[in-house]
Parts: structure tokens; C-alpha cells; sequence
């Protein structure tokens, strides 16, 4: 047997062999029911794939000059996958497009719910603050010449509204925002 049929034989395998597995990403990609699995067709046998494709390439070309290349590319596929992937289950989870049935473990559910409880809480005292500016006139006053004299709206002081005298609230807003600018 001649070298160069045998480095034939195993780049034409290479190459079938990676266009077979990501035809098999394709098709899982389209037949699998929901987002996670979906996820992990498009990912696992996709850089698999790929990366036969290349050795297949590399075999055919019987070139050095085309491996660092392959490797480039191969190794940007490597690690752009996996963020992808990451990016789309987190999306996936935050707009609720997954069956949770078929989760085993959901390790995110305490996380999102304490989350979640923070975020409404904070609404609820942003809400009450909105009220108390409301009520009390002076203080909606010398907060807003406050904010005039810095040339920042008044409704932007965040939590000046829980001290209650209006001239040190006024000061620790003023002083807040010069931080913040």
C-alpha cells in the first residue's frame, strides 16, 4: 500500500465522518424537543464535527503552512461554543422556554428566587419613596431646588427620602450624585 492512498482513505473518513456529525447537530437541532437539548445538539457533536473536517482538511492538503490555521480556527470554534451555548440556556431560563419536567436538578431556582424577592422589594421602597415626595411638599421642594442647583432632576435622588430632615437630605443627595457624575 502507497502512503498517499492510505493519508486518501483517512482524510475522505475524516471528512464523511465530520459532515456526519454535523449533519447529526442539524437534525437534532430541529428534532429535539426543547431548548436544552436542542442546546446540547448544536454544541457537542457540532465542534466535534468541525474539528474532524479539519484533520480531514489537514490530511488532504499535506501542508504545514494549513495546520496553524486549522488550529485557529478549530480553537476559536472551541471556546466561542461554549459561551454561546451558556448565553442561550441563560436567556432560555430568564423568559421560562424550558419544560421543567424534564430538569433533573434545577440549581438556578434558588438563585432566581432570591433574586426576584430582591428586585420587588426594592420596587416596593422605591414606591414608598415616590409616595413620601408626594405627601410632604417641603421636601419634594428643597430636593428639587437641590437638583436645579446641581441641573439634575429631583427624581433621580435615591434614597434621600428616608432621612427626615429635608436640608441633610438635600445635602446627602447633592453629595451622592457629584459621586456619581
Amino acid at each position: 500500500m502507497n502512503t498517499d492512498f492510505v493519508l486518501e482513505i483517512a482524510a475522505g473518513l475524516c471528512l464523511v465522518l465530520g459532515a456526519l456529525m454535523s449533519l447529526a447537530a442539524a437534525i437534532g437541532l430541529l428534532r429535539f424537543p426543547d431548548l436544552l437539548s436542542r442546546m446540547h445538539a448544536a454544541t457537542k457533536p457540532q465542534v466535534f464535527g468541525l474539528l474532524l473536517l479539519l484533520i480531514g482538511l489537514a490530511l488532504q492538503l499535506r501542508s504545514w503552512a494549513a495546520v496553524p490555521v486549522l488550529i485557529i480556527a478549530w480553537l476559536f470554534q472551541l471556546l466561542t461554543v461554549p459561551v454561546s451555548a451558556h448565553m442561550v440556556g441563560r436567556a432560555g431560563y430568564r423568559t421560562k422556554h424550558l419544560h421543567r419536567e424534564t430538569l433533573s436538578v434545577d440549581d438556578l431556582d434558588a438563585v432566581v428566587q432570591k433574586a426576584a424577592a430582591e428586585e420587588a422589594e426594592r420596587r416596593k421602597a422605591d414606591a414608598a419613596e415616590e409616595a413620601a415626595l408626594a405627601a410632604d411638599p417641603e421636601l419634594a421642594a428643597e430636593l428639587d431646588a437641590a437638583g436645579k442647583a446641581d441641573e439634575k432632576p429631583a427624581g433621580k435622588l435615591k434614597g434621600a427620602l428616608r432621612i427626615k430632615e429635608p436640608k441633610e437630605a438635600a445635602a446627602k443627595a447633592s453629595a451622592k450624585r457629584r459621586r456619581e457624575s
